[in-house]
């Protein structure tokens, strides 16, 4: 079944509800976006050669216009290929060319503005570009019709994870998978109705775009903001003026609302649910969070190969005081969605005893189709059906899942694994610190040591850590004349150390996402410090 069936259907049956917005403003209702949809598939066969299996990419920043060309590419059976415009130009360009796409459409209509970048090399390799603007224009809202049939197992959504080391990996997101994660939402998430605005404060092509399934079947409305990102003072006066307010955030994100919240007096009135994901949410962060907004959040795990659908928690599980082991079940990742199955193993794929540390390994109907053009890598991730996240966790007796990190940032310091996760828990729960994040580095005996950057309050040291006796602990001043994103400064420390067996790069977040995600934040303000 083609995905675009759910906008045909919802536009038929409510063609008048709002459908998209800019900020406050009605940008569509279900019965324009659907012909849209339809006319702007109609316009990518005709003018450009698009066919069903074809992929498109799509270059930009959050725009009213995203969910148009996403679903105009879907009516005609074809893949889209969405891509982070943080990217630069010749990344993009490297992921359009490795896609194979027939077309890519962006703001302007260049992959590069520049000559002597990505964008002179597109005619040479084959790519055509269109800017967006310019293909909604062109699409005649004649001729409307229902979407082109597909197989479950047709590729959707082809995504590019942002990888640990070395070039992005295409993920073959099929129809059975994203209509499974759809599902999922409703069945483990959090509930779905019309009265829902979905707001796209993160990036559209990574999960908060994927998100937009449930929300077309239900007929929900989808914001943009005006800001095209995130803006806690914009979320509130949108949440305040339309009411049933929806949407994913990384915590950092989360961080930033209480922050202004707590400036402002902001209790949340208008937000309905956050879904929060795509990086550790520390146990002090997410308390904090309920005291300021109540029981409005929702926790869910997943990776690119498996999106949004490995596990969950919902908000009575997320707000739970009552339980007597509240505290360790919020600092988890919550419990198996309903579509897949989650298991804990060693690196022969053996189940772990309950409580011990393995690989997090899924098996379900969201799990990707493989890897684009890369069956080697398909096969050492998918075994026997089973994903191998890369990330490690441990199970408890009642199937809740804690991570405790990716496998390739494991410490091992004379003969002992050390996990940065639980080592950055541990110096968080002192009051002076602000901010942390540990990496592993090479010190001259015992194998790998850890160093912590981590961020005190303004004028204040941290002299020794409460994790001591796992890492050795020393402090050093980072000058930075801005607020810099601890997780980027973590793989520049990397780099400086020249460590061998971890590859300088950003740190891939726990569960994927594609987003880097900076360490835990208190409210104060403050210096940097590396331990």
């Amino acid at each position: 079944m083609n995905l675009a069936s759910w906008l045909h259907q919802t536009g038929l049956v409510r063609p008048d509800a709002p459908a998209i917005r800019a900020g406050e403003h009605l940008h569509a209702t279900y019965g324009d976006f659907a012909r849209r949809a339809c006319a702007l598939g109609r316009h990518l066969q005709s003018a450009h050669g698009i066919g069903r299996g074809d992929r498109v990419a799509l270059f930009a920043k959050n725009c009213a216009e995203y969910l148009e060309v996403v679903y105009g590419v879907l009516w005609i059976g074809a893949t889209i290929v969405p891509i982070n415009n943080k990217l630069h130009p010749r990344e993009a360009a490297w992921i359009i060319e490795n896609a194979e796409a027939k077309l890519a459409i962006t703001e302007t209509g260049e992959i590069c503005d520049r000559e002597d970048e990505a964008g002179a090399a597109c005619p040479e390799v084959g790519i055509r570009s269109a800017p967006l603007a310019s293909a909604i224009a062109g699409a005649a809202l004649a001729d409307y019709g229902p979407p082109v049939a597909v197989e479950d197992d047709d590729i959707a959504w082809l995504f590019y994870t942002s990888g640990t080391a070395g070039r992005p990996k295409g993920v073959m997101t099929t129809h059975r998978n994203l209509r499974m994660m759809a599902t999922s939402y409703a069945l483990d998430v959090d509930t779905v109705s019309a009265e829902d605005h979905s707001l796209y404060a993160a990036p559209m092509s990574h999960g908060a775009g994927l998100y937009n399934f449930q929300f077309v079947r239900a007929g929900g409305c989808h914001v943009i903001p005006d800001s095209k990102g995130f803006d806690p003072a914009e979320i509130q006066h949108l949440a305040e003026r339309l009411g049933n307010l929806v949407f994913f955030a990384a915590p950092t994100m989360i961080t930033r609302l209480m922050r202004h919240a707590e400036t402002t007096g902001y209790d949340g009135t208008g937000i309905r649910t956050i879904s929060y994901g795509g990086g550790p949410m520390y146990l002090a962060d997410i308390t904090r969070a309920l005291e300021v907004f109540g029981p409005k959040f929702v926790q869910i795990y997943g990776q690119g190969e498996s999106p949004m659908t490995i596990t969950a928690m919902p908000r009575d599980l997320v707000a739970d005081r009552t339980h007597p082991r509240a505290d360790a079940r919020r600092a988890s990742v919550g419990i198996a969605q309903s579509c897949v199955e989650v298991r804990v193993v060693d690196d022969a794929m053996q189940d772990m005893p309950e409580g011990e540390t393995g690989e997090v390994v899924v098996r379900g109907d969201t799990v990707m189709k493989g890897y684009w053009n890369n069956d080697k890598a398909t096969a050492e991730t998918v075994i026997d059906g089973w994903l191998r996240t890369g990330d490690l966790g441990r199970l408890d007796g009642d199937g809740f899942l804690t991570l405790t990190d990716r496998s390739k940032d494991v410490i091992i310091s004379g003969g002992t694994n050390i996990y940065p996760r639980e080592v950055e828990e541990a110096l968080l729960t002192h009051d002076g610190v602000f901010e942390v994040s540990v990496i592993g580095c090479p010190p001259p005996r015992v194998g790998r040591g850890g160093r912590g950057l981590r961020r005190t309050g303004r004028g204040r040291r941290l002299r020794r850590g409460r994790a001591g006796e796992l890492v050795p602990v020393a402090d050093r001043l980072v000058q930075e004349a801005e607020a810099i994103r601890l997780r980027a400064r973590a793989a520049q420390e990397q780099l400086r150390q020249g460590s061998k067996d971890q590859p300088a790069r950003t740190r891939r977040p726990l569960g994927g996402g594609g987003v880097n995600v900076p360490a835990r934040a208190n409210a104060e303000k403050g210096g940097y410090h590396a331990a």
